[in-house]
């Protein structure tokens, strides 16, 4: 794997998501990469916070903020196991970010079937990357909770 590519910073996000189950939370990781650096991470910690919006984007986006002393993650890049809900995507238009990874898609939740233009034309958006795993780690953590 490329150092730096989106598979590796796809990969550190996966590693959360891992954490997030470990945890039994719902196994989705983020980054937030800025100049080929991770300024934020998260993963899903709704039952551990007790907050719906304790999302891994969520998270990850405050974390970069603090990070870069800023509002505006408009040179970043947000990474994320699975499509973000609208709920992210309304998270991710606000901070601006300029490009969003995520893996596997998420045809329930998914921003792209709810509100397609949360994210607005500006972010660039990637999806696919390490999408096996990405699914994997979903399907594994619902199998197990049935």
């Amino acid at each position: 794997m490329e150092l730096f590519s989106d598979a590796y910073f796809m990969q550190k996000a996966l590693e959360l998501a891992q954490q997030a189950a470990d945890e039994d939370e719902v196994p989705i990781g983020a980054v937030v990469v800025h100049e080929r650096r991770i300024v934020g991470k998260g993963y899903n910690q709704t039952e551990r916070l007790k907050d719906v919006t304790a999302h891994a984007e969520m998270l990850a986006i405050t974390a970069a903020a603090q990070c870069l002393d800023t509002k505006f993650l408009d040179e970043c890049t947000l990474y994320v196991t699975i499509e973000p809900c609208s709920m992210c995507a309304g998270a991710i238009s606000w901070a601006r970010l300029s490009k969003i990874v995520y893996g596997a898609g998420e045809p329930k939740f998914g921003y792209q079937g709810k509100t397609p233009a949360a994210i607005g034309p500006k972010t660039e958006v990637v999806g696919g990357v390490l999408e096996e795993e990405c699914r994997g780690i979903m399907q594994a953590f619902f199998k197990a909770k049935r």
